[in-house]
């Protein structure tokens, strides 16, 4: 589907505010958009042009209604900053043929970095921050299992380890789903704050439904210079500091793990080197700890010189190793056979672009998916990185671990 106004009325205006208050707190009911970390971020609402795609060619086809609306539109934009002006959030399906894709460009956005803060309309939207009611509770949560039952999708990790041991692969990363059920339509404004709240080191997320905080960023575009930040390799948070101190020393010793990893950083550094020069890979990943997990975590930078935009290294870097596996068109085949779920945006891509090409572009992790038929039913999604020596339990475990942000973030 695809909705583009008049090129005529499509003018977009972008000038300085004074702090409105926390950009989350901006959104309506319905219709939010967000891409918000501790200190910056981006939300909209309204929509003043649309465009869904499926396939493998999503990413080309999506670039391309891109550079075409941003030829034919008029930007008045006093900031100039990454995000200010024409800006499109996005949030694409890991497997072009499992899922819609979709760019949206919201009729109002807010925006902050570096301690300013704009606003930008399109399209002859209202000026006015208007304010809302404050976000509802979820009612009646419930949680049941998704396309497999715990038991089962140990049995989906076990034939995939015995895959890796016959050398099919070196490594398959494997998704479940859990379903949520509430008895009433859920207000995304609540999870998404208290997502926000509890990982603010994390890039919390709404884009059509699809809403998180993710800890991976698959690539972020500014003035020339791309990053990713590359995530694998998993321990539980305990909650004791000596312990998980030790934890942390055992994950960054941790050969299984280190493995893991290293195979997400080759994909990443592989992508980026067809646009870049200069990519720097770090000698040995840090370990990121974060309130529920810690991680293996590597940034790996580059300066980019075929004029890419962001969605372009998006589509050269997606599926990494991390979501996928390696090689990553085996893992893959592997996943359709004997994942027996339908992903949909999770593990993809979600985040945005502005018209000089810069952006933010997660991976869809830590997340759940609205049921666009009933507001009340959401999916949630987690993943583990099966390699040589993976244990079933174990990877049922670290996946109900990834599930906590957003069980949480549904309480009351």
């Amino acid at each position: 589907m695809l909705t583009v106004p008049d090129a005529d009325l499509l003018g977009v205006s972008t000038v300085r505010i004074d702090d409105p208050g926390a950009l989350l707190d901006l959104l309506p009911v319905a219709g939010g958009l967000a891409w918000t970390t501790a200190d910056e971020g981006l939300v909209g609402w309204g929509e003043a042009a649309r465009i869904e795609l499926s396939g493998p060619d999503r990413f080309a086809r999506a670039q391309a209604w891109w550079d075409a609306l941003v030829t034919t539109t008029r930007v008045a934009d006093e900031v100039g900053v990454p995000g200010s002006g024409l800006v499109a959030f996005g949030s694409f399906a890991f497997d072009g043929e499992d899922a819609t894709s979709v760019l949206i460009v919201p009729s109002v956005v807010v925006g902050q970095r570096d301690g300013q803060w704009w606003l930008t309309t399109v399209g002859g939207a209202s000026p006015v921050l208007a304010a809302h009611n404050p976000p509802r509770a979820p009612e009646g949560v419930s949680f049941a299992d998704g396309a497999r039952a715990s038991t089962e999708w140990m049995g989906v990790v076990a034939e995939a380890v015995r895959r890796i041991d016959a050398g099919e692969v070196d490594k398959v990363v494997l998704a479940r789903d859990v379903e949520v059920c509430a008895s009433a339509p859920v207000d995304v404004r609540w999870p998404l704050r208290r997502l926000a709240e509890s990982y603010p080191g994390c890039w919390t997320f709404a884009v059509d439904g699809l809403i998180g905080a993710t800890p991976e960023m698959l690539v972020r575009l500014r003035a020339g210079v791309a990053t990713s930040r590359v995530l694998a390799g998993t321990l539980r948070v305990s909650g004791d500091a000596n312990q998980d101190l030790r934890r942390s020393e055992d994950l960054s010793r941790s050969i299984k793990d280190i493995e893991e990893h290293g195979y997400g950083v080759r994909s990443v550094a592989d992508a980026l080197a067809l646009h870049c020069r200069d990519v720097d890979v770090p000698s040995n990943p840090f370990v990121l700890e974060l309130p529920n997990v810690m991680h293996l975590a590597s940034d790996v930078t580059g300066t980019v010189t075929d004029g890419a935009t962001s969605l372009e290294l998006v589509a050269s870097l997606h599926p990494s190793a991390a979501v996928c596996g390696t090689p990553t068109s085996v893992a893959l085949e592997i996943i359709r056979e004997i994942e027996g779920l339908a992903r949909g945006r999770y593990a993809g891509p979600v985040g945005w672009i502005d018209a000089t090409g810069d952006g933010e572009w997660g991976i869809a992790l830590r997340c759940g998916e609205i049921d666009p038929q009933d507001p009340s039913r959401i999916r949630l999604f987690a993943g583990c990185g099966i390699v040589a020596g993976s244990e079933p339990f174990r990877e049922l475990a670290e996946s109900n671990a990834k599930l906590v942000p957003m069980r949480d973030a549904l309480g009351s």
